[in-house]
């Protein structure tokens, strides 16, 4: 049976992955932060899906994600890199924190992570990386968090070179304007989320927002790509490519 971890698997996109995955056979491990998020995952997933808390800033977080990882399942054939944090807003009001903040989660959690659990992923096996259009198509007011996305993209042709004589595949996908509970945590007052919403939608050639469901097809498809690697595969309805 085949064996997936994945970062920030408590909701959004990496829990539709992580249901995805279960369904087609897998035996999963998801890792979220958030306590709310965690509980709700604990409650609603298959009870076999195994559900950890770890901040993805902390080395020793990760240490204990892989021995969890080598004692339930003792390889792994699929790593899905999704954990992430935004934080919207223009360059002048970003201060050190928040700057650190955002490539703690973004770029040291999912480096350090990996290179925790590489040793237990099969040869053969799948990496792949939550990126996200912005880091190739901009971002308005996210010019920090599109930076860690696009460190997270410079990382896979690299490593899928480095990774190339164990046959392991590194690939990033990336999601265009998703319908998940990100939008809510935004903190803004509904009629405003709504005009956002539309206005994103405006900018979508198919004329609508992704699913979490659609991103987790894309990447079951990486998981089991055994002839792709080093790629960037957009998943946004078109999104960003008119002029």
């Amino acid at each position: 049976m085949p064996a997936a971890l994945i970062t920030g698997g408590t909701s959004g996109i990496g829990r539709a992955t992580a249901e995805l995955l279960h369904r087609r056979g897998y035996q999963v491990i998801v890792t979220g932060q958030n306590p709310g998020t965690i509980a709700a995952a604990q409650r609603e997933l298959p009870e076999d899906i195994v559900v950890l808390r770890a901040d993805a800033r902390s080395l020793a977080d990760a240490d204990r994600v892989a021995e969890e990882v080598r004692r339930r399942f003792g390889t792994l054939d699929t790593v899905f890199l999704n954990a992430g944090i935004v934080r919207p807003q223009p360059i002048e009001s970003f201060d050190e924190a928040t700057y650190d903040d955002l490539f703690g989660v973004n770029v040291k959690g999912q480096f350090f992570t990996l290179q925790k659990v590489l040793p237990l992923l099969a040869d053969g096996g799948s990496i792949i990386f939550n990126v996200g259009v912005g880091a190739t198509r901009g971002l308005p007011n996210g010019s920090v968090t599109v930076a860690t996305k696009g460190a997270l993209l410079a990382l896979v042709p690299t490593l899928a070179l480095e990774l190339a004589p164990r046959r392991i595949r590194v690939n990033a996908i990336s999601p265009g304007p998703i319908a998940t509970g990100i939008w809510a945590k935004r903190e803004l007052a509904p009629e405003v989320l709504e005009e956002a919403a539309r206005a994103t939608v405006s900018r979508i050639p198919l004329g609508r927002m992704g699913t979490g469901e659609e991103i987790a097809e894309a990447v079951a498809f990486l998981a089991t790509a055994g002839f792709v690697t080093g790629e960037n595969i957009v998943v946004g309805g078109g999104v960003g490519i008119g002029a």
